[in-house]
């Protein structure tokens, strides 16, 4: 039987979701980071060791990482907060200004002294990538962030519509994090979204969403080779959903993967498959971030499982179309849907 998803909402339904969107209030908790991008051109190689010498031409910054989600809910047009933790320095100095900026409410962010801002640099000459360096710390953090973090999530409850949970695997969402979330909403009605960095799902149980891509699905379900999931393996991946709706007890599992679409699978319902939306691929950098920010705002504005798939399924065609960490705005949305 074909479960292929070709338009399970209408254009009327798809318009009446991102009506929605200024109206509904999505927190999303996780690794901040800041992107560094340094471009240049490369002419000559140094004289000091065979490497190429980058002269540079422009630099600029982004928010990445759980920021990313951030100004995916932000640019289509929800109402976002967010709380996370970074450090006593010039990067973190820069992120909550911009976040200010974009008027997204910052009373979840913490500052540890002893921790850097999460700040990936970049290095690119000629369109290519010549090198990344990482300023960060992966240890845990510290308990008295980790309380003023539930305490703030626990203060806005009664504001929010979904929770996005975006975990990079550097110390922020950690098991006690994670337990606080569950304390609070416990008998509260605010779907939570998890978007996943661990081989091991055990910490993220009993959420409502999980929405890993093919390879994390994969590892969660034991497979070696996650490579050849997308060759044609439908009956594969099936099997996967399903273990992990079931061991897991999520609601819903969202499989991503890339090029060949993604898979829905609904606890008490049926699997479907969602083709990919993009004509022509350029980068798929931050397409993960997409798909769960309009993913939850989809949810936060009213639409089940399978509309809020399908509403994220477009958003991140468009964003694989674009250079770079892209966002999609309301118009273009509207034009695909």
């Amino acid at each position: 039987m074909d479960r292929t998803i070709k338009r399970p909402v209408n254009r009327k339904r798809a318009l009446e979701i991102i009506g929605q969107y200024p109206s509904s209030r999505v927190l999303v908790i996780g690794d901040l980071m800041v992107d560094h991008f340094i471009w240049g051109k490369v002419s000559r190689i140094s004289p000091e060791a065979p490497v190429p010498v980058v002269e540079v031409t422009k630099e600029n910054l982004m928010m990445g990482g759980s920021g990313n989600v951030v100004s995916n809910i932000h640019a289509i047009g929800g109402t976002v907060a967010v709380a996370g933790i970074i450090g006593s320095d010039g990067m973190g100095d820069w992120l909550e200004a911009k976040l200010q900026q974009m008027n997204v409410d910052t009373g979840g962010l913490v500052r540890e002294g002893e921790r850097p801002t999460t700040v990936k640099t970049r290095i690119v000459a000629h369109g290519q990538q010549m090198v990344r360096y990482d300023r960060e710390s992966r240890h845990a953090v510290q308990p008295g962030s980790v309380d003023r973090i539930v305490r703030y999530v626990t203060s806005i409850l009664d504001e929010l519509q979904a929770i996005v949970i975006s975990d990079y695997n550097k110390g922020i969402v950690s098991e006690s994090l994670l337990d606080g979330i569950r304390r609070a909403v416990s008998g509260r009605r605010i779907p939570v979204c998890v978007d996943p960095k661990r081989n091991d799902f055990t910490v993220y149980r009993d959420f409502d969403v999980i929405t890993p891509n093919h390879h994390e699905a994969g590892r969660a379900a034991g497979v070696e080779n996650t490579h050849e999931l997308n060759e044609g393996r439908r009956a594969e991946i099936a099997r996967i959903g399903r273990e992990i709706l079931k061991q897991y007890g999520f609601q819903a599992v969202l499989i991503t993967r890339g090029e060949a679409g993604m898979d829905l699978f609904e606890r008490g319902g049926r699997d479907f498959h969602i083709p990919a939306e993009a004509k022509e691929v350029f980068d798929v950098t931050g397409a993960g971030d997409t798909v769960i920010g309009i993913f939850a705002l989809s949810l936060a504005s009213g639409a089940s499982f399978r509309e809020a798939a399908y509403m994220a399924n477009k958003a991140a065609g468009v964003v694989v179309g674009k250079i770079g960490t892209a966002t999609v705005s309301p118009a273009e949305l509207k034009r695909v849907v």
